[in-house]
């Protein structure tokens, strides 16, 4: 039988969820109506006068090719970072999972990225491949590629894709090693046993067994790109080669505090808070689908 707590007084429940129910509407529902509220405004950089635009602001940046580009920039960034992210933290966590002599040392370099900054990963990428000075630039010049991220847009793309997914894979490196540990290898034996390859073993039992730590990965790195990614692209390109990486995040920032732009910025966060909702729900209504719980 279904077993349910049931409470003496009716307050009890909302008072034990009144903590984080403040915590929500302080730090996401508040900033939220304040940038819709905002975006229907516009003022001048110091706030001193304020005037009603309705949605003024909305129509400027469907007029704005860069405001359009930006788009097409941040989804090549997002599905770049969120396919490569998994599929080379899914590759070290199954070369964890066998690893014997060594695995906690190994384990734990793996997830010392975690803890650094984006804005220090930014950096640290940004030092590695600054030509000509930069170590990985070195290298590359002498296998005969010119790499100059200042210039070539390609190059850039590739520098704050690469510094993100450094940054991003320890946590998954983390959930996809939890999600091995948890499939019974009773399972994966009784395959070996049936003459089953490693490789027809990991797409048959392993791969569909995690799922659903995949699609939990897939969210928060799609999330992860289009919103905490914006110390790495502000400490490498600035937005450049002219405005070749600048996702929407940045631009956000950029229309704010530097084209001082207010309303302009406010109706760019709002439109980046529904694409992200979107996509969101897109994810659950339909790739949660083919989860196999």
């Amino acid at each position: 039988m279904e077993k349910r707590v049931r409470f003496k007084s009716a307050w009890l429940p909302w008072l034990l969820i009144a903590p984080q129910m403040a915590i929500v509407l302080v730090f996401f529902f508040w900033p939220a109506a304040q940038a819709i509220y905002q975006s229907l405004l516009t003022q001048d950089p110091f706030g001193l006068s304020t005037q009603f635009v309705g949605l003024e602001n909305f129509e400027r940046l469907w007029n704005d090719d860069s405001y359009l580009d930006s788009f097409k920039t941040t989804a090549v960034f997002s599905v770049l970072v969120a396919t490569v992210g998994l599929a080379i933290a899914l590759l070290l966590a199954v070369m964890a999972d066998r690893v014997l002599k060594g695995a906690s040392v190994y384990k734990t370099l793996l997830i010392w990225p975690y803890a650094v900054a984006p804005v220090v990963a930014g950096v640290l990428w940004l030092f590695m491949f600054a030509s000509p000075m930069g170590i990985a630039a070195y290298y590359l010049k002498a296998m005969g590629l010119d790499w100059n991220h200042l210039l070539n847009a390609n190059h850039a793309m590739s520098l704050i894709v690469a510094a993100a997914v450094w940054k991003q894979i320890s946590y998954n490196f983390l959930f996809f090693l939890a999600g091995l540990q948890s499939i019974p290898k009773s399972l994966i034996e009784a395959a070996a046993i049936d003459g089953a390859s490693p490789w027809h073993r990991f797409w048959t039992i392993v791969f569909p067994l995690l799922s659903p730590t995949t699609f939990f990965l897939l969210v928060i790195n799609i999330v992860y790109a289009f919103f905490d990614t914006f110390g790495i692209v502000d400490a490498t390109t600035q937005g450049g080669p002219g405005k070749d990486t600048a996702i929407l995040v940045y631009k956000v920032y950029y229309d704010g505090f530097k084209a001082l732009d207010m309303g302009g910025s406010a109706a760019q966060s709002v439109v980046l808070m529904v694409v992200v909702v979107t996509l969101t729900v897109i994810q659950f209504r339909f790739v949660e689908k083919k989860v196999n719980y």
